[in-house]
Order: structure tokens, then sequence, then C-alpha cells
């Protein structure tokens, strides 16, 4: 095992990588659908903080090893055997999302987030052992790894043993999850991996395409709710219309900026851009909680109000146009989104679900739509009829991405519960 070029030419996402991505289709799916749950039923401030954790720990597993695969992937028989590994801790990190969102049990996250680690720090062994250049920074990844494992563990058996308060729980996440965001810093001071900028550049595009996936299926679930109750009507026509178009509205925006060249440029803004697309990610996937809610409200009786379930439509929209232009724009010689149209959209998104004891779910997520198609106009137009300005950017990420598995619906969930 030895590091790949950091200028390999055509470097593309490997049959394995897309195979990989399609067991975080399934995690994310089932994060998503317990969100949604939670606020259908009134209880989404309760459900955020399992939604956040949980997010974490899939996010934190896949982007490590979409950076480990960058700098060393073989595609050889023992890679291959421990990215098995890694996908079944994936899969069964999904299995516990019910757990840990309705019971605060994070017993079997914890395994399946054990194994995808266990995994990863056996990679690092390797590329250690047969890499002796980047032996020094492969042996740091391992340990920091393992110590932050341990960490994880040992706060989970003291939370089962009850040692530790409830108010002490969201602090200690909070630190661990910190530990875990060092390591790479940490490692890296030994010597620099050797990513490749293009490739995660595409990388990042294609889980995001998987989670813009994620809120088409869940707004297509809510309408099969909202059929079992009722006819085809106008409010649903128009709300599922809407999503659809904020969905198409966010896309178009995300991939205005590609970003392959500009990270190759500066590499020092790394870290910036490949962490702040946590808050990207997560609102993508809350997004897609709020819309298959807000869907269905139309045929089922939600027991949430209508300003509640748009703004679990409005705020996941508003974080991800300002962290996308927060992530983005440092890295572009010129910026792609104005700060003008962005600040101005996301204000006009925010304020809008005020609007809704009056007017009704369904015309405030049509602003809200609404909104979002005129920011990426603007921004079109602004860049000379699609044109990116001059920017350090690069080509956008390949448009390969795992197909997502159907689920059942709020109302099919609740009524088999």
């Amino acid at each position: 095992m030895t590091a790949r070029a950091i200028d390999e030419p055509h470097r593309a996402s490997s049959q394995l990588e897309l195979l990989f991505d399609l067991t975080f289709v399934v995690a994310v799916a089932a994060v998503t659908a317990e969100f949604a749950d939670h606020i259908a039923e009134g209880r989404a401030l309760g459900g955020l903080v399992p939604f956040l954790q949980v997010f974490f720990a899939v996010w934190w597993a896949w982007m490590n090893f979409t950076w480990f695969a960058s700098s060393y992937d073989t595609d050889d028989v023992p890679y291959r055997l421990l990215t098995m590994v890694q996908m079944a801790g994936v899969l069964v990190t999904a299995a516990g999302v019910p757990a840990a969102a309705d019971h605060a049990d994070y017993r079997a996250v914890a395994v399946g987030y054990l194994v995808m680690r266990a995994a990863l720090a056996v990679q690092w062994l390797r590329a250690g052992a047969e890499y002796p250049d980047g032996r020094r920074t492969a042996l740091r990844y391992a340990l920091g790894i393992t110590v932050a494992q341990a960490g994880w563990l040992l706060w989970l058996a003291a939370s089962q043993a009850g040692a530790v308060p409830s108010a002490a729980q969201v602090p200690c996440f909070v630190g661990l999850a910190a530990l875990e965001l060092a390591v790479p810093r940490w490692a890296e001071r030994a010597a620099p991996t050797a990513w490749h900028p293009h490739h995660i550049a595409e990388r990042y595009g294609l889980f995001t395409i998987i989670l813009f996936g994620e809120s088409v299926l869940a707004a297509s679930n809510g309408v099969g709710g909202a059929l079992e109750a009722a006819e085809i009507g106008g409010p649903l026509v128009v709300i599922a219309g809407s999503g659809l178009v904020l969905l198409f509205s966010l896309w178009w925006l995300y991939f205005l900026a590609p970003a392959g060249d500009a990270l190759n440029a500066r590499r020092h803004l790394s870290y910036v851009w490949g962490y702040g697309h946590y808050g990207i990610f997560a609102g993508l996937a809350a997004l897609g909680a709020g819309l298959e809610v807000a869907v269905e409200q139309t045929g089922h009786h939600i027991q949430a109000s209508p300003l509640a379930i748009c703004y679990a439509v409005a705020i996941p929209t508003a974080l991800f146009v300002l962290l996308l232009w927060i992530v983005h724009t440092p890295l572009l010689a010129e910026p792609v989104l104005r700060p003008a149209v962005v600040l101005g959209g996301v204000a006009a998104v925010l304020l809008l679900p005020l609007a809704a004891p009056q007017a009704g779910a369904v015309a405030v997520v049509a602003a809200i739509a609404a909104v979002c198609a005129l920011m990426t106009g603007i921004t079109l137009v602004l860049l000379r009829g699609g044109t990116p300005a001059p920017t350090r950017g690069g080509e956008p990420p390949g448009r390969r991405a795992g197909r997502t598995p159907s689920r059942p619906s709020i109302g099919r969930r609740r009524e088999r519960a």
C-alpha cells in the first residue's frame, strides 16, 4: 500500500466507493425517517439532538473513509475486505437509529460505529507498515482513532450505568466529537496525506446527490401517506411541486461552485471546506424530513403546528444556503454566491413561516421554494447566463450516485405501531 499521486489524471470514484455509499443511503434514510416522525408528532426539538448525534457518526465515518481512500486506495483484496467490514458497521449503525432516537439507547449505534472505526484504524496501520514515507502520519491516525473510540465506549458504559447525569450527556458528546475532529489535524502535522482534490470534490458531490435523493424519497413517501387518506387535491399538488422546485434550486446552487481546482490551489482550507459540509449535509437530511411532513399533512392529521412544519423546511433550507456560501467563498477567486443574494434570501426564508398560522403550510412552503428559485435565477444572471465567474473551482462532481430504497411513510409506520 503506497500513496496515490496528488495529480493523478482522470481520478474518479471507484466502483467500490459507490457500493460503499449505498450502505450510507440506508443509514441516512433511517436517520431522516426518525426525525420526520419527531417533527410530525410535534417533538422536533426533542428529536434534534439524537438526529445531530447519529448523523455525526454517519457523516464522520463516511468522511474518514473518503479521505483515506483518496490517498491510499489500492483496491486490492485486503483493502476491499476491510471496506466490507466498514460497510457492515454502517448497516449496524442504521439498525440502531430507532432505539437511539426514541429511547436514547445508543448501544447498537456505538457498536456499528466501533466496527467502522476499527476497520479504518487497521487500514491506517497497514499504510504505516507498507509506506515508510507516510508512516508517522498513518500511525498517528491509528492512535487517534483508537483513543477516540475508547472515549466513546467509556462514555457509553458510564451512561448505561447511570454515572453520567442527563445534563452532562450533550457536553460529553461535544467533547468527544471535538476529539474526533482534532485527530486529522494532529496526524497530518507529521506529514500531509496525498489526497486528490478533484476526487474529493467528486466524492462530496456524490454524497450531496445521495442526500438530495433522500429528500426526494421523503417527499414521495409523504405523497404516498397523503394519498392513503385523501384523493389528489390542489394542496397536495402544490406542496409536492414546491418541494421539487426547492430541491432543484438548492442542487443548482450547490453545483455552481465546484471545488476541485480550488482545493488543489488552497489545500490548507480543506479542513474548513470538509468539516463545514457537516452542516450542509445535515441540513439536506433535515430538509428531507421536513418536506415529508409538509407533504403528508395535506392528507393526514399531523400533531405539529403549521408554524413548526414550515420551520422544519425553512431552517434546513436557510442553513444549507448560508453554509454553502460560507464554505465555498474562501476557496474561490471570485464569489459565485453573492452576499446580498444569500443574506436576503436566507432572511426571507426564515421570516416566511411566521405567516403559516394565517396562510397555511402549503402557501409558505411554496413561497420558500419561490425564494430559492429566485436566488438561483439571480445568481445565474449575475454569472452571465449561468457561466461561473472566474474561480478556482474545478470540474463538477460526477453524476453517479447510490439509489435510494423505499421506506414506509409516517402514516404507515404509525399505523403498524
